[in-house]
């Protein structure tokens, strides 16, 4: 089965089948009335791969018996996986070559950061991932200029050209929580953005138009590139979106820049990272997912000195698992949960839960 539609029809439910399904590239569910309101939303907004990993995972509207089931299913199928490879040492190796990443949950953090929202985002930008992730290596070599290569990319693909989410990324030292992710006019949010000094948001989006204008005809395109491209996305909104620190300072301008004040350096060794959308909750949750993966693939190739050679190919080691002696034992990145509540305190999203980092379970060994 590659293509399947079923747009427009009375289903209540996907079956959890469909994830048994690898050659499905192509679906369509819209306009079905489904119990599982979380999947309705998905199935309007995201990519194939992520619903069925979805029903992989058993969904988040399911009761425990269907959980079960689904987990009885996950077992068979990887039973028969090793008895198709019938190679039990190969899967050893595989499993001992995954990327290791450990959840430290809030219950065991002493000073866990929150980030509270506003009842303004919900009307501007409403949707915010948060959570900080420990022990990166950004020193060697490249390693600093891949990881913000690997930024852009996603930018590009996963966040669809941040029409679908943005990422922001800071030093976790130089960040003074607790955090507040709000809305203010345009001028009157004040930001430094990266490289460059303070000023109001109205007055950066007036000069980031002037020099994409500027560029184009330098250049002679159609087409502006870098931060320009992305300026349209708040046309029309009364309000800005930003993430404040407890100095008060604005940290985060989703979908156009980050702070000087937080901006990643080759001795950065804890991040906060970020992942807002206005499109869904379930977006921010994938791209973090891809985001942790990628940086903990660019964490072993610095960890394993495959930065010695000086190379500027930016795409070397973000495609793919990189080989890795089983034997070396390499500590794990600790991925911290970060609570996002509301003014009242109640929460509204913990990342990482017990079905996050799944999309990416083929790669990452997540130790809970």
């Amino acid at each position: 089965l590659q293509s399947l539609d079923v747009a427009n029809n009375q289903l209540r439910e996907l079956p959890a089948a469909l994830a048994d399904c690898p050659r499905l590239k192509e679906a369509n569910f819209r306009g079905n009335q489904l119990k599982d309101k979380r999947l309705e939303k998905m199935v309007n907004s995201c990519q194939v791969k992520a619903i069925l990993e979805y029903l992989r995972a058993g969904g988040r509207g399911k009761g425990k018996a269907e959980s079960g089931r689904e987990e009885a299913r996950k077992k068979k199928r990887e039973k028969q996986q090793k008895k198709d490879g019938g190679d039990g040492e190969q899967d050893e190796l595989e499993e001992a070559s995954k990327l290791l990443v450990k959840v430290l949950h809030v219950s065991e953090n002493p000073t866990p950061l929150v980030v509270k929202a506003s009842p303004g985002v919900k009307d501007v930008r409403a949707f915010i991932v948060c959570c900080v992730l420990k022990g990166v290596n950004l020193n060697p070599g490249n390693a600093l200029k891949r990881f913000l290569s690997m930024q852009t990319k996603l930018h590009e693909d996963i966040c669809e050209k941040r029409t679908a989410a943005t990422i922001a990324t800071h030093d976790l030292q130089l960040i003074k929580g607790p955090l507040l992710y709000d809305v203010q006019p345009p001028d009157e949010l004040k930001v430094t953005p990266l490289g460059r000094k303070e000023m109001k948001a109205k007055d950066l989006l007036r000069q980031l138009q002037l020099e994409a204008e500027e560029q184009r005809k330098q250049k002679k395109r159609q087409n502006v590139s870098g931060l320009h491209k992305y300026l349209q996305l708040l046309d029309g909104k009364d309000n800005y979106p930003c993430l404040v620190d407890a100095e008060g300072v604005v940290i985060s301008f989703p979908p156009i820049t980050n702070s000087e004040k937080t901006k990643i350096r080759k001795e950065t060794r804890d991040l906060f990272l970020e992942v807002t959308s206005d499109t869904s909750l379930q977006i921010c949750k994938d791209v973090m997912d891809t985001l942790i993966l990628k940086i903990a693939e660019l964490n072993r190739i610095a960890l394993e000195n495959k930065e010695g050679s000086g190379s500027d190919n930016e795409s070397d080691g973000l495609c793919g698992a990189v080989n890795l002696n089983p034997s070396q034992n390499l500590q794990p990145l600790v991925v911290e949960q970060v609570r996002v509540v509301d003014t009242d305190g109640n929460l509204k999203v913990l990342y990482p839960s017990k079905t996050d980092l799944t999309t990416v379970s083929s790669l990452l060994t997540v130790i809970r």
